[in-house]
């Protein structure tokens, strides 16, 4: 690789979800035109859906920071508050609530108190694995939009972004050259950069088709996360 990289410093790996951070491209689109619409969601609700990597935690984020909204995780989802916040409810993974009745009661506290309401999942609502008739029922009547796969854009641009958290120097040439090599799911994207990062740091070699590879061989296949 040109002797333009530079690396410094191990940066921590936990994802950031500032708005300036958020990399929007055609694949995100519509999300992002319904997150700056919550008065038109129908009944106040919306989920956003995608696979594990493509933004959902992130755009949940930056809506609740903005609404004033709480963040809640499906799985840890339990109890019920006295009130709730007016800016409304952010429910990150709600497709993996370990208590069916929990997410009903949350729910139907929402609508009581008109709050609205904001789901992730790696499925649709309609598609969410319960058997409670009333909960699925709110479920299928939630709108859902669905976060498509990453175009080459997108990728281009968060493989920039994440290259400069790191401080490394490496021009647009080499980073087309090295793109192709990498995963085009973001969440192992991140996972690879991050991998290749401390690869780099420990050994002191130079970023190689062989060292991204011995990388990549190495990661496990659903080693990702929703950050970017």
């Amino acid at each position: 690789m040109p002797a333009t990289r530079q690396l410094l410093l191990p940066f921590p790996e936990e994802p950031g979800y500032d708005a300036a951070d958020f990399v929007a491209s055609p694949s995100n689109a519509q999300a992002l035109a319904w997150l700056g619409r919550t008065p038109d969601w129908p009944d106040r609700r919306l989920a956003l859906w995608g696979a594990p990597g493509c933004g959902k935690t992130h755009l949940l984020r930056i809506w609740a920071a903005k609404t004033g909204a709480w963040v809640l995780s499906g799985p840890a989802l339990a109890g019920l508050p006295a009130a709730l916040p007016a800016g409304g409810i952010a429910i990150d993974d709600a497709d993996m609530v370990q208590s069916e009745t929990t997410l009903l009661h949350w729910l139907n506290m929402a609508r009581d108190e008109s709050v609205p309401v904001l789901l992730t999942g790696r499925q649709p609502p309609m598609r969410y694995p319960v058997r409670l008739a009333d909960l699925t029922s709110r479920l299928r009547a939630i709108l859902a939009v669905e976060i498509e796969a990453p175009d080459d854009s997108l990728l281009r641009a968060l493989l920039a972004h994440l290259l400069s958290d790191r401080q490394w120097r490496l021009d647009a040439r080499a980073q087309d050259r090295f793109l192709p090599l990498l995963p085009r799911d973001p969440g192992q994207l991140r996972e690879a950069v991050a991998r290749l990062d401390r690869a780099l740091l420990a050994s002191g070699a130079r970023l190689t088709h062989k060292l991204i590879d011995e990388v990549l061989a190495e990661m496990p296949p659903d080693d990702n996360d929703d950050g970017w």
